[in-house]
């Protein structure tokens, strides 16, 4: 019996193709069209879909093109980071489970390489085993869920599809617990001293965890292991919520809030984390390491680091040989194992 063949597929939320209007354009309107990501139904649906292409998508995409293009570097640092992230994993696995001969892929979950077509994609090319891998640590049902989405729709949709699995999160890893605190540690021992740790999380609207999605108690709980890796007591650190958009409340605390606040509470020096990022894009690069930056120093604060994501360090790397490894036992190399036995029963 020959070994199926199989695949992993690293899935990020995704980027324009390029840093122009009509990209930015292109990318937001898939984005923000989707229903896990802006809820409602009826009249509020209308009323969103109104809102959207009437107004945002009119006068948002310049401003936002012009953010992109302020870290583009031949392509959007997110598709870069995976690239690199799919090419180390890739040789990782060849090192590690050379009997399984997994191939590694990138996907999107909005833009390009799309999830869908990359599902397709591997279809086509008789790929029998798809271990999906969200790069999200935390779970929320407004960023991991639209890929078991977009997975159930090509399956809907087609007669004959792959047996594929999903890893629905990893905020507790031991492995990415420890990349985190060794990625800060080398940053801290090569860096002036701060007074505080920021650990900034993505945020959703407030109704959404009221609603019952599990991300807030998952950043906290990421934010808890953490600390406890580090060592820190309990003003030495503090977990934020950034990226609110709309009039709606979002988790708080809100970090430009908390940064504004914390330089006449003699906190001015602070180094600050994205936890919910597996590679830095607009919203680290940008809004955390540029805007916010700008509001601590602006408030008083006099010292301002941004700690970068782990992207394609060796403890992401490690982490991700892990997540396949503990996922795909008896799985990926269930042909393999069969046919190694019958070799060695042959042998005898």
């Amino acid at each position: 019996m020959s070994q199926p063949k199989t695949a992993v597929l690293l899935v990020n939320l995704g980027s324009p193709d390029e840093p122009t209007p009509a990209a930015v354009r292109r990318y937001l309107k898939e984005f923000l069209s989707d229903r896990r990501v802006v809820e409602g139904n009826g009249i509020m649906r209308l009323v969103w879909l109104t809102v959207l292409n009437g107004i945002i998508l009119t006068f948002r995409p310049r401003k936002v093109a012009k953010l992109y293009a302020s870290i583009w570097d031949q392509d959007s640092p997110l598709r870069l980071i995976l690239n690199q992230q799919v090419a180390a994993l890739q040789l990782a696995l060849q090192q590690q489970m050379p009997v399984q001969n997994i191939q590694v892929y990138s996907a999107m979950t909005y833009g390009n390489p799309g999830l869908t077509a990359r599902l397709e994609e591997l279809n086509e090319a008789g790929y029998k085993k798809i271990l999906v891998v969200p790069l999200y640590p935390q779970y929320s049902a407004t960023t991991t869920a639209p890929i078991y989405d977009l997975i159930a729709r090509f399956q809907m949709k087609t007669r004959d599809f792959p047996d594929i699995r999903v890893i629905h999160d990893y905020h507790d890893h031991p492995l990415y617990i420890r990349a985190l605190a060794e990625s800060v540690q080398a940053f801290q021992a090569n860096n002036p001293h701060s007074d505080k740790l920021i650990l900034s999380y993505h945020g959703i609207p407030q109704e959404y965890a009221a609603k019952g999605d599990p991300y807030p108690e998952h950043c906290h709980r990421t934010s808890e292991l953490l600390a406890k890796a580090l060592g820190l007591v309990a003003d030495q650190w503090q977990t934020t919520f950034q990226s609110r958009f709309g009039p709606k409340a979002w988790l708080q605390p809100y970090t430009d809030k908390t940064l504004e606040a914390l330089p006449e509470r003699g906190v001015k020096k602070v180094d600050i984390i994205c936890p919910a990022f597996a590679a830095d894009c607009l919203e680290t690069l940008e809004e955390i390491a540029v805007e916010n930056r700008d509001v601590f120093v602006g408030a008083g604060g006099e010292q301002y680091h941004y700690i970068p994501a782990l992207n394609a360090e060796q403890g992401m790397i490690n982490l991700l040989v892990a997540l396949v490894q503990e996922n795909s036992t008896g799985w990926f190399n269930q042909a393999g194992t069969v046919n190694e036995q019958k070799e060695t029963n042959d042998a005898s």
